[in-house]
């Protein structure tokens, strides 16, 4: 009669222990770049091991383009640095690899030049028996060669539909992650349907949220900043990266329904913005600095989540939705499957049916407690609890 619970007991008391003490490589996207999935665990994991964060390595076959240059002399650059500290226990080493993943002799030099700049950094670090934790499924040229004793692939985008990579190298190189890693954990439904069946130890774990920053949106002493206080109502916003999964022609028509509004855009460009940039309404204001996004909050009436509805997105998380929530907002979205999967945002199918869900979601406008109610307890802190329960449980090999 008291089997289950003390087993449950148990599983709780081994979960807990998990995750502690140990030593991480992680890799990731670039450490200077706005803070993501990988960011927000990490940290957390920092607090109670130590991790050694390796910029990204690159997915997406290089141009000749002026900004894929300019990121190559960066990344040179920054590969002549030594390991920067930059956190407490949170280590940042630059590695240089060659982005190319469709040759095989490329991929065989990759894997013995970043199995030696990665192990060198361990050495001098006093790694032993790492947890490799991949978020970039690029990394799978050097999995396994670390020493490492436990593969964990975490999961959070379809990135054989990201635009410029080789789809098929990208499929081949995460098929053997999949089958490699001891547990592979994934952010959104589509991708455990389409990973699963290549590991049977892949667990749905979505996002989380950084609850307590995004909150303050609704702290009475939170100024708005000057760029936005003063602008026509209602303010329509937007933040994150602008690249070409983010339909720019949708917002446009957003700013011209609201032509005595204004709609503003927070965040990197990377695709074109001309339609947006021609109208006297829209302020594109480049990226804003991640403890400054709650300010702005506060100075939205609703927040966008306009994301064009492909194999890309579909497959998508998208972690500002969580975001805009946490602050209060009212959120309109097209119709990606995570976001109607949370039901508390307004979905809106096609042109008319999203420029509908705007009109209907400006007669509540700006931070409102309930809303940011519902994201307390989306925290990544229960998020990597989740993950600590699955690993308990899972049978991974060693001793996590």
């Amino acid at each position: 009669m008291i089997e289950a619970p003390a087993r449950h007991g148990r599983i709780a008391d081994e979960s807990a222990a998990v995750l502690r003490g140990r030593d991480i490589v992680c890799f990731s996207h670039d450490w200077n770049g706005d803070p993501l999935s990988k960011t927000h665990l990490m940290r957390l994991l920092a607090r109670d091991n130590r991790v050694l964060w390796v910029n990204s390595i690159g997915y997406r076959t290089p141009t000749v383009s002026r900004a894929d240059a300019s990121r190559a002399f960066r990344k040179l650059a920054a590969a002549t640095r030594p390991i920067r500290a930059v956190e407490p226990n949170l280590f940042v080493l630059s590695p240089l690899a060659v982005p190319v993943y469709d040759r095989k002799a490329v991929r065989i030099l990759n894997r013995y030049w970043l199995r030696f700049q990665v192990r060198l950094a361990m050495r001098r670090l006093g790694f032993r028996r790492p947890i490799n934790w991949v978020f970039n499924p690029a990394a799978a040229v050097v999995a396994g060669a670390l020493g490492e004793e436990t593969i964990i692939y975490h999961c959070v985008d379809e990135y054989s539909a990201f635009t410029g990579v080789s789809a098929a190298a990208m499929l081949e190189l995460e098929a053997h992650l999949l089958r490699l890693a001891d547990l592979v954990v994934v952010s959104a439904d589509r991708l455990l349907q389409s990973k699963a069946p290549f590991n049977a130890r892949t667990v749905l774990v979505r996002h989380g949220v950084d609850f307590d920053h995004f909150r303050k949106a609704l702290d009475p002493g939170m100024q708005v900043p000057a760029r936005i206080a003063g602008l026509p109502r209602p303010v329509i916003g937007f933040f994150g990266l602008i690249a070409d999964w983010v339909d720019v022609d949708l917002m446009a028509e957003v700013a011209a329904r609201h032509p005595h509004g204004s709609l503003v855009v927070l965040g990197k460009t990377t695709t074109d913005v001309s339609k947006l940039s021609r109208l006297p309404n829209v302020h594109l204001l480049g990226r804003i600095p991640y403890t400054d996004l709650p300010a702005y909050c506060k100075g939205f009436d609703l927040a966008l989540m306009p994301f064009r509805i492909n194999e890309l997105t579909l497959n998508a998380n998208p972690l500002k939705v969580r975001e805009y929530l946490a602050a209060g907002l009212p959120v309109v979205s097209t119709a990606i499957p995570e976001v109607e999967e949370l039901g508390c945002c307004r979905i809106g199918v096609g042109r008319e049916g999203f420029l509908g869900e705007v009109e209907a979601a400006l007669a509540d406008p700006g931070p409102r407690i309930e809303r940011s109610e519902l994201m307390r307890h989306e925290s990544w802190g229960a998020r990597l609890d989740e993950i600590r329960l699955h690993l308990a449980t899972s049978g991974t090999r060693g001793s996590l």
